[in-house]
């Protein structure tokens, strides 16, 4: 490529890096958690038949294997992070991207919980090198006075994810089973996403002669806006790492406030994200298989447009103070789980639901960058991957484990979403009071 002309050119290269990076949180995301859940119920059924589980056992099995996904992606992005300084995010992007196309091959002949256990490990493992920390990290390598926008789009492929492999995958699953159509539909692994990254991820701006956004490398900082003007004047160099050590931002109030918050959220996001499906199939709610493809697509496109909506919020006032707004609109939704959930009220749940959610997806990383900056950032990602994945496998096995108890009805399960959203929002509270002084430490280090 001719690095004169793309330095001169009004086209932006990070821009590609952008649709890749959706498209691989679409892939990655939609296979393994936003589009997963409507393959547990035909999977439970298989498994009954089997012999392998049973009535009383299948929404443990479901729940912890769901959880174990999340967990060990929060897990593997912490390894992932101690690696991102040593080895290209190309590369890991492409050992991901194998490893989740082998995991779902591998899931799609699974008849015994122990194999249902190690799939879902193999998937939270491709979801560690190819999912949202490597994604962050790589626009972060590309973006800074735009970075709102471009954490909004990318989140985005988490949620259409969720939209589409529902609608893709149930008629397949009707026509030619679960197991057949597991493999159809993780055929996109192989000849979409592993070429895509191969011959177009580049790691960051100097790899095509371009500066961070595409300004000119000689009129670089002149283009700054001023909320970024004294750190880009630190990043005018090669390194344009600032910031704190993660030595240095656990020793910080507020990491471990982002971070009990990132658990409480993601406690509700999880459970309903893998769970809400089966809730709604029970005979307390009765919605059709039909209905709950439908009601799981629905949250991940309102999703959508709370990370687009929240993203460019942030790009114009305190990312804290929008986060406060997410966590507020999630909470209000989950007060309708509290005895008031029927067929006819599932989606005055998911809208608002969905919309924070999506926004809290964004605004948690953002958060991560803007506090802390960019000198330790894979680790401190990681770090916060760990724990918020913590809280989404704690959610996920509570919430299997009390559908279990009450004969696979999840509504006591499910009060659960609304305390632990109640507990994002305190904590979103108490870090608006710790968010000035954090940020100015960030810009002084």
């Amino acid at each position: 490529m001719n690095q004169t002309a793309t330095r001169n050119s009004s086209f932006f290269y990070g821009w590609i890096i952008v649709g890749i990076s959706t498209l691989a949180l679409l892939i990655s995301n939609g296979l393994s958690i936003g589009g997963i859940p409507v393959f547990y119920k035909p999977i439970q059924e298989d498994l009954l038949r089997l012999g392998t589980v049973t009535a009383q056992t299948k929404d443990s099995v479901t729940g912890l294997g769901a959880g174990l996904t999340f967990l060990l992606a929060g897990i593997f992005s912490l390894v992932v992070g101690l690696l991102i300084q040593k080895y290209s995010l190309k590369m890991l992007m492409l050992i991901g991207s194998v490893i989740l196309g082998g995991g779902l091959a591998f899931y799609s002949q699974a008849t015994a919980p122990w194999q249902v256990y190690l799939s879902h490990s193999l998937l939270g493992l491709s979801l560690g090198l190819v999912g949202v920390m490597v994604q962050t990290v790589l626009i972060a390598n590309w973006f800074r006075r735009k970075r709102g926008l471009a954490m909004g789009i990318i989140l985005t492929g988490t949620s259409f994810g969720g939209v589409l492999i529902p609608i893709v995958a149930r008629p397949l699953i009707e026509s030619y089973g679960w197991r057949a159509a597991l493999l159809m539909v993780s055929s996109i692994v192989w000849l979409i996403l592993i070429p895509a990254v191969l011959f177009l991820v580049k790691n960051k701006p100097s790899d095509v002669g371009a500066s961070f956004d595409g300004d000119s490398l000689n009129a670089e900082c002149e283009l700054r806006n001023a909320d970024f003007v004294e750190k880009d004047n630190r990043a005018k160099n090669p390194k344009p790492e600032y910031g704190l050590t993660l030595g240095e931002a656990v020793k910080t109030p507020a990491f471990w406030i982002l971070s009990l918050c990132a658990a409480a959220i993601f406690y509700p996001i999880f459970a309903t994200s893998q769970q809400f499906i089966l809730h709604i199939q029970s005979p307390r709610i009765g919605a059709t298989a039909a209905q709950a493809a439908t009601a799981q697509s629905l949250l991940f496109v309102t999703s959508v447009g709370g990370k687009f909506l929240f993203g460019f919020l942030s790009d114009k006032l305190p990312t804290v103070r929008v986060m406060l707004i997410c966590c507020g609109v999630m909470f209000l939704a989950t007060l309708i789980l509290l005895g008031f959930l029927t067929a006819n009220t599932i989606f005055w749940f998911l809208l608002p639901f969905g919309l924070g959610y999506g926004g809290t997806f964004v605004l948690i990383q953002l958060l991560a960058v803007e506090f802390f900056g960019l000198r330790d950032i894979g680790k401190i990602l990681g770090a916060l991957t760990v724990i918020e994945t913590f809280g989404g496998f704690v959610g996920s096995v509570i919430t299997g484990r009390l559908a279990s108890a009450a004969g696979g009805d999840y509504t006591t399960a499910f009060y659960g979403i609304t305390m632990a959203a109640g507990l994002s929002l305190v904590c979103v509270v108490a870090l608006n009071f710790f968010a000035p002084r954090t940020e100015v430490k960030t810009l002084n280090s």
